[in-house]
């Protein structure tokens, strides 16, 4: 279990955007009765290894429904364009501290508090990663959907390939790696991120690199710059993996609440 002194190292931030042009005002959906931020706020307060855990948004209707709540809300400029912009700039401000950022999507729904924690757990035991994520190994149904959906040409989903220390080798919106024997394993990213408050700050000085402008992945950035990403294999524990991109996704993610029943309950 993670000491309270190793917790107090580590935020969780999640960063919220209320101006989608594919989903406008997303945060305050309703999923199964309870708005997105709301459920992504739960999930934070209840994954183990960090202090405190903060919404950061630009909007300030979504800063008093959020308080409404009892989440900690932080004031961030609307020229962020990325979430890991806003992260960036919470750990700018003079009374966050902290040694490591979690950047926890806002519409990610189904993360499993215990994927947070791995994360986080790693982090806080080896000083020396300045970055991690998560990935699954696929397996049975999944694997051979994830290979079906490749085959296709689908640019959904993003596998990921390591070395035997754990440190990304790559990622791509290609199956990787090419294997002649079916078995080879393939692990599928999963988009959440814990930095070091150093790298989180640099990550944001450095230009946009042609492997991340090709792939529209924005963790190459970090690889194309002699940036190590330590990949944390993690168990979902047969619940599905999935978060709210589009109005459509909504029911997506209910109906996987419904079979699987509810990640947080209360805090």
């Amino acid at each position: 279990m993670l000491s309270c002194l190793m917790a107090e190292a580590a935020i969780i931030v999640i960063p919220a955007r209320m101006a989608s042009t594919r989903f406008p005002d997303k945060p305050l959906a309703l999923i199964r009765g309870m708005t997105m931020i709301e459920r992504m706020w739960r999930i934070g307060k209840a994954a183990r290894g960090a202090s405190e855990v903060v919404i950061a948004t630009d909007d300030e209707r979504l800063k008093r429904f959020a308080e409404g709540f009892g989440a900690t809300v932080l004031m961030t400029s609307p020229d962020c364009v990325t979430g890991t912009d806003r992260v960036a700039e919470v750990s700018r401000m003079p009374d966050r501290d902290h040694a490591i950022f979690f950047s926890l999507q806002g519409d990610a729904v189904l993360t499993p508090p215990w994927v947070i924690e791995k994360v986080l757990e790693a982090m806080l035991a080896d000083p020396s990663i300045q970055m991690a994520t998560p990935a699954v190994l696929l397996t049975g149904e999944a694997r051979s959907d994830f290979v079906a959906l490749k085959k296709r040409g689908s640019s959904s989903g993003t596998a990921v390939v390591f070395n035997q220390k754990g440190d990304a080798l790559y990622f791509s919106k290609t199956l990787i790696p090419y294997s002649r024997d079916e078995e080879s394993p393939i692990y599928r990213h999963i988009g959440l991120y814990g930095y070091r408050k150093e790298t989180l700050q640099c990550l944001g000085e450095l230009p946009e690199g042609r492997l991340e402008r090709s792939e529209k992945l924005e963790q190459l950035r970090a690889l194309e710059n002699g940036i190590g990403i330590r990949v944390i294999p993690v168990d979902y524990r047969g619940r599905t993996h999935g978060s709210v991109d589009r109005p459509e996704d909504v029911a997506v993610v209910e109906a996987a609440i419904e079979r699987e029943g509810e990640l947080v309950w209360s805090v």
